[in-house]
């Protein structure tokens, strides 16, 4: 990348010492014995441990030397030049953070649904699948992705996604990418949304503590900046010591007389969920969007922490196989298509996901201090996200098969009695008893499980298993389910507020093309106009899917996966060609491999579901039941009148449009972009970017956790070849 100084850099070549030599020797074994482990057994079961060694034992060593590679070798971070936030600082949008509060900002930001549901949806093709894309995809696709976009981004004053392909692509290709990015994300925010409404719903508990987390957020904002500035350790506890209350104090509620208050139905939470998430775009960052998913990542991460805690301790072992039939023939009950690609797009944000890099070209650049940082915050922000999702595969299989698919096959197939599931479990394959379902659902005060599908509640069932096995036994054991409920909820929020404000820089970026003042990110009217109609978008989305459970959002539902992991393909193809044109096309695989699978897991995935002649799998072959069924006067379920049976055969028509667009669009952005990476490779002298130039930084910041930076502190970063 570009440098002021052209002098040859110095580099740390520091041998290993006994000691570290070690400590690596250790860790590369744990993990290979943790693959050797899942990837052997055959016909056993074995400890849900063996998938934890595997997966801790790979992110240490992917962090520590993957990573590393990276941000020396290909990005050549460079700590004297200033970042966007200490040159732009405006106390909006632009404003220096300290790397552990935007690290929490940037993980509560990124980690939404998806590593919570689809590894639990994913589970129906076995543990070994799901473990090896998760931990491989984070290592080498997911985290590399956020990464790098967070540093290109930074490099461009923050620029978004999509304004950076116009400006580095091409009209043809920007503008292709500009529209996929904008309709992808409203789709994603109003799902993310969705689960949100569902999940605390009638629920007081839930409400009044996530409730909570907004004045909380607001007083951790005002304190650190203005009461006591610099102080995050004791703002910190002062913070998670009030969330605690809130939580507990949730409880309380709701057994008492102001439950009523609390008690939302869908609808009033839909209009909650849109003035929160205009207030928390226009606001300052400082003050509500930044402590409050900071405040939220101790929620998140010590959740995860200690479910690993409880799995070391009570040893669960997996009932699932490593692999199922359903992941070879196709035809499972909880979605439907074959291991390769569908198993790639049910598990997209715990692996790879394009969401990731609207937070990593929206909020973050903005905010990050040094350049050495983008490695702890974008390539650790995701393998913390990984290990959330392996934590869900391992609570989806270590429940009773027969339970989990009673819980997640659709009600269509299920019927609406225990003994009508039981039976209908029984021809998958697996044995569950009436009386054992009636006792799953009094066991977490449920009045039933039967159908109760999207993986949230078969994820709140495995957690409160293991919880309830080390803190109250089974008299703790409804407790544990609907406070892991109440945690998902907070865990999806947090993704909201973010999205909103980074769709407000996507739009504002995206009218500055036409408009030059809605160019400056932190212009009042551009701010509020923009805000306003993104979360006018999402939200008639989630108020359509609310007030018609077959219509609206729920509709696009299907769509999620494939349209996130068609974002990560515009995002990689964005990263390979800065990579190309700055003259680094020699490292240009390190992007450009993820962008080859991710581009031909989607597309393919993309063909089936628009070209299939299955009913369960092509959207236009639904269409054509359901609407032979209508003209013959039948109803087919899930549709229960002739009404719905026409929603049906809509839906699927928009399903299977909005597919072939999507793809059609990713299709442009990489034929526009082949076009620039044979160009930048045939041209003499490097072509021009839109990288902002090298100004000297006056501020100082460790580049990691630790506070005195750790070994990337000492290492003196390889600077460019030449100014751009």
């Amino acid at each position: 990348m570009s440098s002021r100084n052209p002098e040859p850099p110095t580099t740390d070549r520091r041998r290993f010492t006994p000691k570290q030599v070690a400590v690596w020797t250790a860790v590369s074994l744990v993990a290979a014995v943790g693959w050797g482990v899942l990837a052997l057994s055959r016909g056993e079961r074995i400890s849900a441990i063996w998938l934890l060694a595997a997966a801790l034992g790979s992110y240490a060593i992917g962090y520590r030397f993957y990573a590393r590679f990276i941000t020396r070798r290909v990005l050549e971070v460079d700590d004297t030049r200033a970042t966007p936030a200490e040159r732009l600082d405006n106390g909006v949008d632009f404003t220096p953070t300290d790397r552990r509060v935007l690290y929490g900002h940037h993980f509560a930001a990124i980690a939404g649904a998806g590593p919570l549901v689809g590894p639990v949806l994913a589970a129906q093709m076995g543990y070994l699948p799901g473990t090896i894309w998760i931990v491989v995809g984070a290592i080498f696709a997911g985290a590399v992705q956020d990464m790098v976009t967070l540093f290109f981004s930074m490099r461009r004053n923050g620029k978004s996604l999509g304004q950076m392909a116009r400006e580095e692509i091409g009209v043809v290709g920007g503008v292709a990418a500009l529209v996929g990015v904008f309709s992808i994300m409203i789709i994603l925010l109003a799902v993310l949304a969705l689960v949100v409404v569902n999940a605390l719903a009638d629920s007081p508990w839930g409400t009044f503590s996530i409730a909570m987390t907004i004045p909380i957020a607001l007083f951790m904002g005002f304190y650190l900046r203005t009461l006591r500035p610099g102080r995050v350790i004791e703002t910190t506890v002062i913070g998670v010591a009030l969330l605690l209350l809130a939580i507990i104090g949730g409880g309380w509620v709701a057994e008492s007389p102001w439950s009523d208050a609390f008690t939302l139905s869908p609808e009033t939470l839909v209009f909650c969920l849109v003035i929160y998430g205009f207030l928390a775009s226009v606001l300052p960052v400082w003050m509500l969007l930044a402590p409050r998913d900071y405040l939220s990542t101790f929620m998140k991460v010590g959740v995860i922490v200690l479910l690993a805690v409880a799995v070391l301790v009570t040893a669960p072992v997996l009932q699932a196989a490593p692999v199922t039939d359903f992941a070879l023939n196709g035809r499972g009950p909880v979605f439907a298509g074959s291991l390769f690609p569908f198993l790639f797009i049910t598990i997209a944000c715990g692996a790879l996901s394009g969401f990731h890099s609207l937070i990593s070209s929206g909020t973050t650049p903005k905010m990050i201090q040094k350049e050495s940082q983008v490695r702890f915050i974008g390539y650790g922000g995701m393998l913390m996200e990984s290990f959330v999702a392996v934590m869900a595969l391992i609570a989806a299989c270590i429940i009773d098969p027969g339970l989990y698919y009673a819980m997640n096959a659709p009600a269509g197939l299920l019927g609406g009695t225990v003994e009508s599931a039981s039976q209908a479990v029984a021809n998958l394959g697996f044995t569950i008893t009436p009386e054992q379902l009636t006792a799953a659902a009094a066991g977490v005060q449920e009045p039933t499980l039967v159908g109760r599908t999207g993986g949230a509640p078969t994820l709140a069932i495995g957690m409160s298993q293991i919880f309830s096995e080390i803190f109250g036994g089974e008299a703790l054991r409804a407790f544990w389910y609907h406070f892991a409920i109440m945690f998902e909820a907070l865990f999806i929020l947090t993704t909201i507020d973010a999205g909103t404000r980074v769709g407000r820089f996507m739009l504002q970026d995206t009218l500055g093309n036409v408009y030059k003042p809605m160019r400056d990110v932190s212009w009042k009217p551009g701010v509020w106009a923009t805000s306003a109609v993104v979360v006018g978008a999402w939200g008639y989305f989630l108020y359509t899917g609310v007030t018609n459970p077959l219509g609206g959002i729920n509709q696009l539902f299907p769509l999620f996966g494939i349209a996130n992991q068609l974002l990560a393909a515009i995002a990689l193809a964005v990263c390979t060609t800065l990579l190309i044109k700055a003259g680094k096309a020699k490292y240009a695989w390190v992007t450009g491999i993820p962008l080859i699978w991710d581009a031909t897991v989607t597309l393919t995935a993309s063909w089936q579901k628009v070209f299939s002649d299955s009913p369960t799998l092509g959207f236009f072959a639904q269409r054509a039941r359901y609407q032979e069924a209508l003209d013959a006067g039948r109803v087919l379920a899930p549709a229960k009148s002739l009404e719905d049976m026409r929603a049906v055969v809509t839906n699927s028509t928009v399903d299977g449009v909005l597919a072939a667009f999507f793809a059609l669009l990713v299709v442009i952005v990489l034929a526009d972009a082949a076009r620039v990476w044979i160009r930048a490779l045939r041209s003499p002298e490097p072509l021009p970017t839109t990288e902002v130039p090298h100004t000297e930084s006056l501020i100082t910041a460790p580049s990691g956790l630790r506070g005195g930076g750790g070994e990337d502190r000492r290492e003196p970063v390889e600077t460019g070849r030449r100014s751009q």
